[in-house]
């Protein structure tokens, strides 16, 4: 078989030369191909369709190599292709999965953040004034218990005991809340 003249007759779109190569080298290419893709209808269909771009780009051929070694690269390049498309759609398929999941989880998260800080905050407003005062200073403002004492002119037991009595008061009053409260402090 003279490769000089299937070259030039896949050139010329000979349909006998053509039909020729199919035949000759159809079967070869989709062993190969099952080494790469365990899918014996898409190695068809990858084969298949690399015939069809060799009828279709046959003027245009420019094959510096043996025939074999180019039909042989090609397939395999296709199956390469169809790989890392695969890899990629995976990769696209598990992140929308994920992220609307992220999504949804997050809109939860924050719908119950946002109800549990309302509901701190009518927690506090229950407290009596001098508590709420130093409660707010403490954890709103930052306020060490010695700067909260100097600023009032309290003792600073008399800040600690106002601030564990706050406490008391917010763990009862949120009590549907705390194990959320919990979760979220973590």
């Amino acid at each position: 078989m003279n490769e000089e003249l299937l070259r030039d007759g896949l050139r010329k779109r000979d349909r006998a030369v053509f039909d020729f190569v199919f035949n000759y080298y159809y079967s070869g290419l989709c062993t190969y191909c099952l080494q790469f893709i365990p899918d014996k209808e898409l190695v068809e269909d990858l084969v298949q369709d690399f015939f069809i771009r060799l009828w279709i780009e046959g003027p245009r051929l420019q094959i510096n190599i043996s025939l074999r070694s180019y039909f042989f690269s090609s397939v395999k390049n296709l199956c390469l292709d169809v790989i890392r498309h695969s890899k990629v759609d995976k990769k696209y398929k598990n992140s929308i999965f994920f992220s609307s999941d992220q999504k949804h989880l997050s809109a939860d998260f924050y719908l119950t953040e946002a109800e549990l800080n309302l509901a701190i905050q009518r927690s506090i407003t229950k407290l009596p004034p001098r508590c709420r005062q130093i409660f707010q200073m403490s954890r709103m403002d930052n306020y060490s218990n010695a700067e909260i004492a100097e600023k009032l002119g309290i003792s600073k037991r008399t800040v600690e005991i106002q601030i564990s009595n706050a406490l008391k008061i917010l763990r009862q009053e949120l009590s549907e809340f705390l194990p959320l409260w919990l979760l979220l402090m973590l």
